[in-house]
């Protein structure tokens, strides 16, 4: 499901459309900003109505991958990749290589300002493809030597995150028994829910696909039907699928505590946040929750078997969550807003180091 969400306000460095010579479908690179470093953010495959709306798609992801990275303290910038299928394109194997040859010519262009990654809909065999095209890819995968699929330092990451969201709700970090709705059983949100099933979790499960019944099965979860899962009550709502989920009709009636998960750009509109504040339900900022996957495939790449240093990283998403509902709680504003000057501060003071000052 694609949900039409509002344009960033355009500040990237640079924007490529192209398209690719091989597969004939349209593929976009947003470079947001090099600031802090090369720019990093996955590569993602999906279906759009039109080929604009997968280029909005992509200014909206590397602006958020500015601020995740920027927040996680990484010397890396915010990029991103999309390639578009429209609605009536068919995607054959052959197809498919061909389009991740067009995207490994077209971050290629970039000459090392960007790197990208597996995302939503692409894989890290795919990111095998990219690579015979571009040294500038990451998240190969671990047959070849690669650091792999990063959903579960994602969903570490967000886990984290969850717990310091259930302990300033609830006044405890422990899942048991905790009433707990995942939208979306894609790669981060399958993971995290037998982690959260495994220590007790109440769960409340869907997913637009059907497939995806037979997880809830084997977790005991309770499955709804996709478009009423923000209906149950919950202690924490965890949107892990597309973004945009988050609209104010869904918040004006979300029966939730707290929302906190993988999903980027959950909100449909950044007022969202406001309007959660506004029916007192707290929001972890989705790309500082969402940012271990970030984490371990930058600095995996940089650090190779620093596996120690990237998981205690990760874990310590928990702590820069407890920081920004506190530093929100402070000066009284929301944890969006927090969130947002953190990043800046690190992206002032590059501009500042970058400039001589």
């Amino acid at each position: 499901m694609t949900h039409t969400l509002p344009l960033p306000e355009f500040r990237h460095e640079r924007v490529e459309v192209i398209t690719g010579r091989r597969s004939g479908l349209v593929v976009t690179v947003a470079l947001h900003s090099s600031i802090l470093g090369s720019a990093l953010g996955g590569a993602r495959l999906w279906r759009y109505p039109h080929w604009s709306d997968a280029m909005g798609d992509a200014l909206r992801l590397s602006a958020a991958m500015t601020l995740k990275n920027a927040a996680a303290g990484l010397d890396a910038g915010g990029g991103k990749s999309v390639i578009a299928l429209g609605p009536e394109d068919v995607l054959d194997a052959d197809r498919r290589r061909a389009a991740f040859l067009d995207l490994g010519d077209a971050v290629d262009a970039f000459g090392g300002q960007y790197r990208t990654a597996e995302d939503v809909g692409s894989t890290t065999e795919d990111m095998l493809v990219v690579s015979e095209r571009t040294p500038h890819v990451v998240g190969l995968p671990s047959s070849v030597g690669g650091s792999g699929e990063p959903a579960g330092p994602t969903s570490r990451g967000v886990y984290a995150a969850l717990r310091a969201t259930l302990e300033r709700v609830a006044g405890s970090a422990s899942v048991a028994g905790r009433r707990i709705t995942i939208s979306g059983l894609g790669q981060v949100g399958s993971r995290l829910a037998v982690r959260l099933s495994s220590e007790g979790a109440v769960l409340t499960v869907t997913d637009v696909n059907p497939a995806k019944m037979s997880l809830a099965a084997e977790l005991g979860a309770t499955w709804v039907e996709p478009g009423t899962e923000q209906l149950v009550p919950a202690d924490v709502f965890v949107p892990a699928g597309i973004g945009g989920l988050l609209t104010d009709e869904v918040i004006d009636v979300l029966a939730a505590r707290a929302v906190c998960g993988p999903a980027n750009n959950p909100l449909a509109d950044r007022a969202g946040a406001d309007r959660l504040a506004g029916r007192c339900i707290l929001y972890a900022p989705d790309f500082v929750a969402n940012a271990g996957g970030v984490i371990y495939l930058d600095v995996e790449a940089k650090h190779p078997g620093h596996r120690d240093e990237i998981a205690s990283r990760i874990d310590g998403i928990g702590d820069t969550v407890r920081r920004l509902f506190d530093e929100a709680e402070a000066r009284g504003v929301t944890p969006l807003d927090a969130a947002e000057a953190y990043a800046a501060e690190r992206l002032a003071a590059g501009a500042r180091e970058t400039a001589g000052v």
